[in-house]
């Protein structure tokens, strides 16, 4: 095969997984939600000395509805207030707090989700809304960071050309920033929901019933089947999100 051929296999490979790369994802994660089942056996060849290898407390397609909510919640609540947050700052009355906001993203970071656990539950109470809490406070720094990024990257020289046209600041942030940091902007909330989805497992060990479920659960009682379980549906569950967002983003390039 010529290295021609190889070339245009590999590219029409890519165009292929960045169009329906998503949905081919999305179904596989569906089918093993539905049909973890029929893989009794091998599991049952990983833990042969176990009495049951597949986790049945709770349904897969149900604790992934809830993993997805918990982390859709997260996620949002970290979007309206990382991307607030960082418009604010970049405005002339707000232009003094740039310094504090960043350096209150990056403390949120610095703690580990485990510890906003231990200190939110006694206060918020076992179950999901102690995990979100966690979870938007470890989402917030790539989208302050990407979105500081994304406006103040852009060229001074299309600020002074949106102003000479007679814009007002207002519709210079809708229609000339936000446009233009939008891919960027995209680019963190694509790295935050993707770690968020692998750390909403923790959730779990207060309460937060989700795709953790099995992988705490495995831990706990020694099983490896079970965490097996909960580790493919959340890596299958990150690789959809991860690569629509990638789509999306791609778009967002090609239009801006």
């Amino acid at each position: 095969m010529s290295r021609r051929a190889v070339v245009g296999r590999g590219l029409r490979l890519r165009w292929w997984l960045g169009e329906w790369g998503p949905l081919a994802w999305l179904g596989l994660l569906l089918v093993l939600c539905l049909g973890m089942g029929e893989l009794e056996g091998p599991f049952r060849w990983i833990e042969p000395d176990s009495r049951e290898v597949l986790y049945a407390r709770s349904s897969f397609l149900a604790l992934l509805g809830q993993h997805v909510l918990v982390v859709g919640l997260a996620s949002l609540a970290a979007v309206m207030i990382g991307v607030g947050g960082a418009i604010a700052v970049t405005r002339p009355f707000g232009r003094d707090f740039l310094p504090l906001v960043s350096q209150l993203a990056s403390i949120g970071q610095t703690f580990p989700p485990v510890a906003v656990l231990a200190l939110a539950v006694p206060v918020l109470g076992f179950g999901t809304l102690p995990i979100i809490v966690a979870l938007l406070l470890y989402g917030l720094l790539p989208i302050v960071r990407n979105t500081l990024a994304g406006i103040q990257g852009i060229d001074p020289g299309v600020h002074e050309a949106a102003r000479g046209m007679g814009m007002t600041r207002r519709q210079i942030l809708l229609q000339v920033e936000l446009p233009l940091a939008a891919p960027v902007i995209l680019a963190g909330v694509r790295t935050s929901v993707t770690v968020n989805v692998a750390t909403a497992a923790i959730g779990a060990t207060v309460g937060a019933s989700n795709l953790g479920d099995p992988i705490i659960s495995g831990i706990v009682n020694g099983n490896t089947a079970y965490v097996l379980q909960g580790a493919m549906l959340i890596g299958l569950l990150a690789i959809t999100v991860d690569s629509a967002f990638e789509r999306v983003q791609r778009r967002l390039v090609q239009r801006v």
